[in-house]
């Protein structure tokens, strides 16, 4: 089994940056692939990115150019840079594990405010 723990949200203005992290612990974290989510209030869940476990990536269209997943296998660790952050990206972002066997995990979330 694999927990996430999610970390690194707060308050920015505009124009500002934040840099999530999410800590994995458990099964193997090598083998699988990390993706990021955001649930914004009154709108349902939606992928953000994904890296894979070759370090392939791949991007919403709204947040390529700005936002950037990385992982360190050594330290059980997948990121999400986000610069130039609007009030848009305000919302809960949420860290998911995918096995090689289609097994899901899911972080708590943390959270991301946005201010105009």
């Amino acid at each position: 089994q694999v927990q996430l723990v999610e970390s690194g949200g707060g308050l920015v203005q505009a124009g500002g940056s934040l840099r999530l992290s999410c800590a994995a612990s458990g099964s193997i974290f090598t083998n699988n692939a990390m993706a990021w989510y955001r649930q914004a209030p009154g709108n349902e869940r939606e992928w953000v990115a994904t890296i894979t476990n070759l370090g392939n990536t791949n991007y919403k269209n709204s947040v390529k150019g700005r936002f950037t997943i990385s992982r360190d296998n050594a330290k059980n660790t997948v990121y999400l840079q986000m610069n130039s952050l609007k009030p848009e990206d305000t919302a809960v972002y949420y860290c998911k594990s995918i096995s090689p066997y289609g097994v899901v995990y899911w972080g708590k979330g943390t959270l991301v405010t946005v201010s105009s």
